[in-house]
This record gives C-alpha cells, sequence and structure tokens, in this order.
C-alpha cells in the first residue's frame, strides 16, 4: 500500500513538513498572500511514502474574507467506525502529552482541540478535491487555500491550519504518521488552534492512494 507525506511552512511560524504549511499575515493585505506562497515541499518517507498533513501542512493568522458558503457533502469518514471520537482522543492525547517536533521546536502540553463541523465541511471538500483529480496539495483545484476553504464553508479565523495524508487505513496510522513529521506535529500541537475537523475519502481503483486524509485546525475570531 502506497502512503505519503508532503510539507508546505514559512519558517516564522516553525510549520515544517509531513505536508504542513504556515502562512502570516496580521492584517487581510497582501502580507497574507506573500506568506502562503512562501512555503516549499518535500517528502518523507516512513516505512511507506505518506502523504501527512494536508497536502503541505497550511496555518495562517490574519482576517478571512467573506464567506461563500459551500454544499454540505457526507460524512467522510474511510468506513472507521467512531471516527470524531478516535480522532479527538488520539489528537488530544498527544497534545496533553507535550511533544518534540524535533527542527519545528519542542511543545508543552495544551489544551484539548473540539470538533468543528464547519472545519470538517472544508476538509471534507478539499479530500474530495484530491481524490476526484488525485492530488495531494494544499493548493487546491481553482486554485484553492486552506484560508479560502475554510472562510467559505463560515467560519470566522483569527488562525488555520491544515494537514493532509493518502493511503492510511486506520486512525491512529494517520495521527501518528503526522507526529512523525515535524511540520504536521506542529500543527497538531500548536497551541493557538482550538478547533479541528478531520476527514478521510476513500479513493477508486484509479487514485494513487486508497485514502485521503484532511484534518483543517482554527482560532475563531
Amino acid at each position: 500500500m502506497r502512503r505519503s507525506t508532503d510539507t508546505r511552512l514559512t519558517p516564522a511560524y516553525g510549520s515544517t513538513r509531513a505536508d504542513s504549511l504556515a502562512c502570516a499575515a496580521m492584517e487581510p493585505s497582501r502580507r497574507f498572500v506573500r506568506a502562503c506562497k512562501t512555503l516549499w515541499r518535500h517528502r518523507l518517507a516512513l516505512l511507506l511514502t505518506l502523504a501527512g498533513c494536508g497536502g503541505a501542512g497550511e496555518t495562517g493568522y490574519g482576517t478571512a474574507p467573506a464567506a461563500t458558503p459551500l454544499t454540505p457533502l457526507s460524512a467522510a469518514t474511510c468506513g472507521l467506525a467512531n471516527f470524531q471520537s478516535a480522532a479527538l482522543a488520539r489528537i488530544n492525547q498527544y497534545r496533553a502529552a507535550g511533544a518534540s517536533c524535533v527542527t519545528a521546536g519542542t511543545f508543552a502540553a495544551t489544551t484539548a482541540l473540539r470538533w468543528n463541523d464547519a472545519l470538517t465541511q472544508a476538509a471534507e471538500l478539499h479530500s474530495q478535491d484530491m481524490k476526484a483529480n488525485n492530488f495531494t496539495s494544499h493548493t487546491g483545484s481553482g486554485p484553492s487555500t486552506v484560508g479560502q476553504r475554510i472562510t467559505a464553508t463560515g467560519y470566522a479565523w483569527s488562525a488555520v491550519a491544515e494537514n493532509i495524508a493518502g493511503g492510511q487505513t486506520t486512525m491512529n496510522q494517520v495521527v501518528d504518521s503526522w507526529m512523525g513529521s515535524d511540520g504536521h506535529c506542529a500543527n497538531i500541537m500548536n497551541p493557538n488552534m482550538v478547533d479541528m475537523g478531520l476527514a478521510c475519502v476513500a479513493g477508486a481503483a484509479s487514485n494513487t492512494y486508497p485514502t485521503y486524509w484532511t484534518m483543517d485546525m482554527g482560532r475563531p475570531l
């Protein structure tokens, strides 16, 4: 089975690989756009190639533009039982313990993330897009950025982050692969994040990966 992990980041925010990207904007200006474009990609091999951290983990700080409502999709869980509770349990277990994200820094224990339906909708739309167009990247079709996708759900944010992955078949497998990648790990451990949403969309026979994962995190205004 094939799996992959990729990361994009802006060094100022310590977000690194495992497909994690950091974008900074203290105001909704071109600084945000510039920061979001100041990123790079790389792939890690963790036993198998991982497609983690939301196709280049992404984080943004600033004010989002006005929302454009999106059409809700059905729950995307890849058929995994207790999807929401299992995700919160595994992710918050790491946040409660603190973690070393190696080059991205060491993080003290922090507060638990809470589930958010709007972030889950944004995550599902991106996973559906990655499956439909057979790619793993934080830049969606259109193109779209994580900030734009989250804003479109109506979630008013001051900070956002995203991890993507492809190929993992269990909750522990995908979360553990993100935690093993510096940038993805930093996104999960980021104390600025308050809410999260997660989606897993099963791939088809023609897809590169059997699963497409997106985890979106945010801090509301």
